[in-house]
């Protein structure tokens, strides 16, 4: 099957990588350093100590999606827009689209902009890019979908040694794991940690559960069932992953906008509509984009 990816992150790189081992015709869209380095050699992933090298197609041009069977949106939230509007006209009508991206509303807004079915997925991978045409894999990489022709696409996925399970009430995982970054996220973010040393701080263990709750509480407003479960994960994952640092942090070191308007930033804006008040997420997303803005005066001087 010819594979797009719209976005060369590390997500999309990583999908992109096993989906091209496996024996798919596999295009990634990206940013030009990453198409140079691609056309020059290869994909290159690194996993469970190995080098690979996937031979993909790369390119900036939106256009090279056509013919595509599936179509994976892996670019930040807030690229989602333009990233819908600028696939569309090239979009092959019997192709799967598929929203691999965090937040809760990315598969809803590509559906209006594509006026069709996407699929939404919750992502359980910790991936990093080191270098333009290098993606590491740093644990899991399963991943959980619904929708029209979810079957068939996981069967795609599984087949190529992506684990990946079909969901009744994948809404309720997209929350959980919404509910986990906005209370993990924007402390490694601001503190500049990785996980394991956050975490061992005095009093933020009660503060991440602190965040959690006060997104759970819009959750539940909106008649979205997310199980106590993610108190656990949010426990856990500062052990299991205590060298990783979160998209968010990595974004600020490398001076790019963060996803902080989809994560603590969505709880917000969902909060305000509702008539609760969640003042830790507001202040967590306050405190972040004042660190964009930093780093935005500093790169103007």
């Amino acid at each position: 099957m010819r594979i797009a990816v719209m976005g060369a992150g590390a997500v999309g790189c990583y999908y992109g990588a096993m989906l091209a081992l496996a024996g798919h015709e596999v295009v990634l869209v990206g940013r030009a350093a990453f198409v140079d380095a691609v056309s020059r050699d290869g994909l290159i992933l690194e996993k469970d100590g190995k080098r690979l090298v996937a031979q993909v197609e790369a390119s900036s041009d939106p256009s090279a999606i056509a013919g595509a069977g599936m179509v994976m949106i892996c670019v930040k939230s807030g690229d989602t827009e333009e990233a819908g509007r600028q696939i569309a006209p090239y979009l092959d009508p019997t192709a799967r689209v598929l929203s691999l991206q965090n937040g809760v509303s990315n598969a809803e807004m590509l559906n209006g902009i594509l006026g069709r079915p996407v699929l939404p997925v919750v992502v359980y991978v910790a991936s990093r890019m080191n270098g333009p045409d290098i993606v590491r894999h740093e644990g899991r990489g399963d991943l959980e979908l619904s929708g029209q022709g979810a079957e068939d696409v996981a069967g795609i996925l599984n087949a190529a040694g992506v684990e990946t399970r079909v969901s009744e009430d994948v809404m309720s995982s997209l929350w959980a794991k919404l509910v986990v970054n906005c209370a993990i996220n924007p402390l490694s973010a601001i503190t500049g940690l990785p996980y394991g040393k956050m975490a061992a701080q005095e009093g933020v263990p009660q503060l991440m559960e602190d965040i959690a709750r006060e997104a759970l509480s819009v959750a539940q407003a909106e008649g979205i069932s997310v199980s106590d479960a993610v108190f656990e994960t949010i426990r856990t994952i500062p052990v299991s992953m205590a060298g990783q640092v979160s998209s968010t942090a990595q974004d600020l070191v490398r001076g790019k906008p963060t996803e902080i308007d989809f994560l603590n930033g969505e709880i917000v804006e969902r909060a305000t509509k509702l008539g609760i008040d969640v003042p830790i997420n507001r202040t967590l997303t306050l405190l972040v984009k004042c660190a964009e803005r930093g780093n935005a005066n500093d790169r103007k001087t």
